[in-house]
């Protein structure tokens, strides 16, 4: 019995071995789990408790402070970081980006986390595609990137609102950024479902986010003094473990300070370090230096100039940084597209809108191309790794395609009637307070008010960002925050006056967020008697807006189009699609879209001139391009190789 069974211990225990490991392969495939990330992980997903497993964890301390030193584990360390955020580079190009970091000598990718894209309406939320977040982080570790995390919930990052979705707004008492009620539930919501899944990527979960930012330059806000602690405890109690940031600029820095949250700074100019850092010293003792947000350019505004910085300026500042002992993140690395209706807004003497474009004269073009700033950068970094840079990777080709003449066309007018169903309201309805979208009212785009008037006069109200006036289809003129005010002639009978209302972009930075509601605000006047029952039709113009449109609905174009319209062409791509640049040369003001994707706005104000058409977004074949224009069309849309963003202006 001994003889024959003691072969026997051994083939069980194999088997049982075997039968573990397959198990556990088969397990970190169902989790996606990545190589080298899985114990502390698996753990985490699963929910075991912590005691079960202590043997999975192998990274302990993370990235830390030590004096004025960073220290990862028990070694010094630098952070040489970039920013690219994910929600503005197409998804095809993330690891060409990535890369391209990495060949520059960066060792730390950064990135903001959008509230207003991941969570549209309350409650659904949105991690696919363009805005899978843990793709993302994954990339960035199997590139060989550190990560740190900027999840906000507020980010500014000069996009619509800071991140915050504008349902917040349908809310008539909110107070955003503050620890009013509405918004810190609508806050622990988000941070319960997102930090779900930034959790298990932190590095003491063998992860690569090694540090997490709390909030954004909020001492620039300064509201509530107990808000800041509030989102500190907030990532906290939701198992975020590694070292906690905030970041403030000059005008902020004395209010953005935290107790057990380490400070750093945001500059342009090299002259401004010295008194940031020794304010910090004063506030926080010796702590590692850190400049969160080194600008390597600037963004853009509608009928402003281009915003560009010089690359022997900023190579000169970059290494007086590092000179004066201080870790850095170059904002932007690469700044990408504000695609769609993504863009914010300035609004202090004057309203100003973003550009599409968010180009930022940074070290990678828009559309992932090196820089002059790249090729100095990549020689300071190289001079001071130790070791040899991996070689940057080959440029993505360009092409100039044919021009395209669209060749149908839909009247805004005759759309209507394809359009959901009218909101019908004694006033009118801000765009954010519409009962659209499940309740939580229309985010992006644009919204039209129609009522009766019998008689001419003076019309006047509160239009938010511009409004174009019409009686029937006959253009008047526009209400915006300039022009307050528009005669309308006298009509024979009574007549439909509309207003065509676009949300230019709400502010993404400044004292005045919580008014950033669009549309027609309160009521509007007709020789100061308030108008009534209107029909309002939401225009977000996503995807389904126009799947809404027959294919009988469209006509050839007229010699004479009734604007605003839409305008159908085709563009052929015979080869293996490339990236190109739109240029719509004679048209005035739009959106276009291609294979259902928003490109993002286009003005001939500039200074922006083309439009970036990635061309992971282009399928071999036939693509379907709709243009949406306000004003004018022009005869065709021409393609280029090379962008064109407008005069430049110098900046200091």
């Amino acid at each position: 019995m001994t003889t024959w069974s003691a072969p026997r211990r051994p083939c069980r225990a194999l088997g049982l071995l075997l039968l573990v490991v397959l198990s556990f392969l088969l397990l970190r495939r169902y989790l996606r789990l990545e190589p080298g990330s899985c114990g502390q992980e698996v753990a985490q997903r699963l929910h075991w408790p912590r005691l079960l497993a202590p043997w999975l964890r192998h990274r302990q301390s993370g990235l830390h402070t030590k004096g004025q030193n960073f220290m990862l584990e028990d070694s010094t360390f630098w952070i040489f970081g970039g920013s690219v955020h994910y929600f503005r580079v197409p998804r095809a190009y993330w690891r060409d980006r990535l890369l391209k970091m990495k060949a520059c000598g960066l060792n730390t990718l950064t990135t903001y986390v959008p509230w207003n894209l991941h969570e549209p309406q309350r409650g659904t939320f949105d991690f696919s595609g363009n805005l899978d977040l843990e793709a993302f982080v994954r990339l960035a570790a199997e590139v060989g990137l550190w990560v740190i995390l900027r999840p906000g919930p507020y980010i500014c990052s000069e996009i619509d609102l800071g991140g915050l979705p504008s349902w917040l707004l349908r809310d008539s008492g909110m107070r955003l950024r503050t620890t009013y009620k509405g918004f810190t539930e609508a806050v622990d919501l988000y941070f319960d479902h997102l930090m779900s899944r930034v959790v298990p990527l932190q590095y003491k979960h063998g992860g690569p986010i090694i540090a997490v930012q709390v909030e954004n330059e909020y001492g620039s806000y300064n509201k509530d003094p107990a808000y800041l602690p509030y989102i500190k405890k907030a990532l906290e109690d939701r198992g975020i473990v590694e070292l906690l940031l905030t970041s403030d600029n000059k005008d902020g820095l004395s209010n953005g300070v935290i107790d057990g949250v380490l400070a750093t700074i945001n500059l342009q100019s090299q002259h401004d370090l010295p008194l940031l850092t020794m304010f910090l010293v004063s506030v926080q003792g010796v702590q590692p230096k850190m400049v969160m947000e080194y600008w390597t350019g600037w963004f853009d505004s509608w009928g402003g100039p281009h915003n560009i910085l010089d690359s022997s300026e900023v190579l000169k500042t970059v290494s007086a940084i590092i000179d004066a002992g201080s870790s850095i993140n170059l904002y932007m690395f690469h700044g990408g597209t504000n695609f769609g209706f993504m863009n914010g807004a300035m609004h202090f003497h004057d309203y100003k809108s973003d550009v599409t474009s968010y180009d930022y004269d940074a070290v990678l073009t828009e559309a992932g191309d090196y820089t002059a700033k790249y090729v100095k950068l990549r020689g300071f970094f190289g001079s001071i790794s130790g070791s040899p840079l991996p070689p940057p990777p080959e440029l993505l080709p360009k092409t100039a395609y044919e021009s395209l003449r669209p060749a149908l066309y839909l009247s805004l007018w005759d759309a209507l009637q394809y359009m959901e169903p009218p909101t019908t309201s004694e006033k009118p309805v801000n765009m954010e307070n519409l009962p659209v979208n499940d309740g939580n009212g229309q985010s992006f785009g644009y919204t039209l008010y129609e009522t009766t008037i019998g008689s001419p006069g003076v019309l006047r109200g509160l239009v938010r960002d511009r409004g174009q006036v019409f009686v029937n289809t006959v253009f008047l003129g526009f209400l915006d925050y300039e022009r307050k005010e528009i005669v309308i002639p006298l009509i024979q009978g009574y007549t439909v006056l509309r207003i065509l209302v676009e949300n230019c972009g709400r502010v993404n930075y400044g004292h005045n967020i919580d008014d950033q509601r669009k549309g027609l605000i309160g009521n509007i006047y007709l020789n100061n008697s308030p108008l009534k029952n209107f029909k309002i039709y939401s225009l977000d113009m996503k995807k389904s807006f126009f799947q809404r449109f027959s294919s009988s609905a469209w006509n050839l174009v007229p010699e004479a189009p009734v604007f605003p319209a839409f305008f159908l062409g085709a563009l052929p791509v015979a080869l293996s699609p490339l990236d190109t640049f739109m240029k719509l040369e004679g048209w005035e003001k739009g959106v276009v879209f291609i294979n259902g994707q928003n490109l993002g706005r286009y003005w001939n104000v500039g200074p922006q001139e083309t439009l970036y058409l990635p061309g992971a977004w282009l399928d071999q074949g036939i693509n379907q391009v709709i243009v949406f224009e306000e004003k004018a069309a022009g005869p065709v849309i021409q393609f280029t190789e090379t962008p064109h963003l407008g005069r430049n202006h110098y900046i200091h």
